[in-house]
């Protein structure tokens, strides 16, 4: 059969016109893993705890880690100042203890934790990490810095700048509980101040340095300072989303509540006490969600003498913990009192006669599909050394195996 040259051109020009076009590309997969991915380093856990630089590594917890703090430095005289001098950088470490399997010699200008971080960042170039300032129980001092904020950010850069560890911090952390507000003193530094000191030290350390700021979860604190005045400045704020309940007496008695759930539930004491109630409260205030992390406690809260299974139980008082009443390691928690339920987003267990609440794998996955939904920065962690010995916790909030 012979084609007639009308049907040819035709037949010709839809070729053409088929190979001159391409078909619509996939949409791309969101990536899973968030942004950063942020944990704190105890300068105490070297002693009781024996958590050691070394344990990032075992863990596999450096290679997931994007930022790591190291806390806390102190504010002394309105000043940034060493915390634990044996524990930062004198102390000998071992070879078994030893990041790289050498031991420090008496000579070597720098021991202890700094010296490990020191080689911890040449194994892993892509961490960077934080000196951390404060917290709770280092916050007073806050308050004079606030009155001079241009001598105490010269005070950190010198401090960051020291030349027995010049260059293994790339910025600083400030764990200030709370600016204006009332943590274990009462600070009325005003509004502004941590907006101040942040702004001083933004011009002291650089445009290039890392500076993050903790937050507070209690959503009644978040309106006595100008947050997102002081994001302007920081790289990211840490929104302390965990510690919403403790085992205090409250109405004199003792009642069970998750301390970190990410949603309100049924019975729930205090509706703005979850993870979903902060970052709401901070997103409306004007913090732009690329600058805020959740943070995700790696510990349980707990109770003892409870009269039933699920949150809202009376008991006759705290718990026992290794180091705190009421308080205890994710690791300890998971062997000795396993989940045995959820409720708000997060892991209770009950056990005998006690009752627990603590984040899981399971619940910290959630988190981090919530922190993706809200387009936050990412996650941070309180803190490393309660993680399993294989970091499942950090792996859950990595969003990577």
């Amino acid at each position: 059969m012979r084609l007639r040259p009308a049907f040819l051109l035709l037949v010709l020009l839809t070729a053409v016109s088929s190979c001159g076009s391409e078909p619509s590309p996939d949409p791309p997969e969101p990536d899973p893993a968030p942004r950063v991915v942020a944990g704190y380093f105890t300068e105490w856990g070297v002693y009781g705890r024996d958590y050691l630089v070394k344990n990032l590594r075992t863990s596999g917890a450096a290679d997931r880690l994007t930022h790591l703090k190291y806390a806390f430095g102190k504010v002394t005289g309105g000043r940034c100042a060493v915390g634990d001098d044996w524990a930062a950088h004198r102390k000998p470490i071992e070879a078994a203890d030893s990041v790289d399997g050498v031991a420090d010699l008496p000579a070597d200008p720098l021991r202890g934790s700094f010296g490990q971080l020191r080689k911890l960042k040449a194994a892993y170039p892509h961490l960077k990490l934080l000196w951390s300032f404060g917290g709770w129980t280092g916050s007073a001092g806050f308050t004079e810095a606030a009155r001079d904020p241009a001598a105490f950010a010269a005070s950190c850069r010198k401090l960051l700048d020291d030349t027995r560890w010049a260059g293994l911090f790339d910025g600083v952390d400030i764990d200030w509980e709370y600016p204006n507000a009332c943590g274990l003193a009462c600070d009325t530094s005003g509004p502004d101040a941590l907006t101040r000191m942040l702004a001083e030290l933004r011009t002291a350390l650089g445009p290039d340095a890392l500076i993050s700021t903790a937050v507070p979860g209690d959503v009644s604190k978040l309106r006595a300072t100008d947050y997102a005045g002081a994001a302007r400045y920081a790289n990211w704020l840490g929104a302390m989303t965990y510690d919403y309940f403790g085992t205090a007496v409250t109405a004199k008695r003792y009642t069970t509540a998750p301390h970190s759930a990410l949603s309100a539930y049924p019975g729930i004491p205090r509706d703005t006490a979850t993870t979903e109630a902060t970052v709401t409260e901070l997103l409306n205030l004007g913090v732009p969600a690329e600058k805020l992390l959740l943070g995700v406690g790696f510990y349980g809260r707990g109770w003892t003498g409870v009269t039933g299974a699920g949150p809202g139980a009376t008991a006759t008082g705290p718990a026992p913990g290794r180091f705190g009443k009421g308080i205890e390691d994710y690791y300890v928690l998971a062997d000795r009192c396993p989940p045995t339920g959820t409720v708000g987003g997060t892991a209770y267990a009950r056990c005998g006669a006690q009752w627990w609440s603590y984040d899981t794998p399971e619940t910290i996955a959630a988190k981090v599909a919530y922190a993706r939904g809200r387009s936050l920065g990412g996650l941070f962690a309180w803190e490393l050394s309660g993680d399993t010995p294989d970091a499942g916790l950090l792996t859950a909030m990595s969003g990577r195996p």
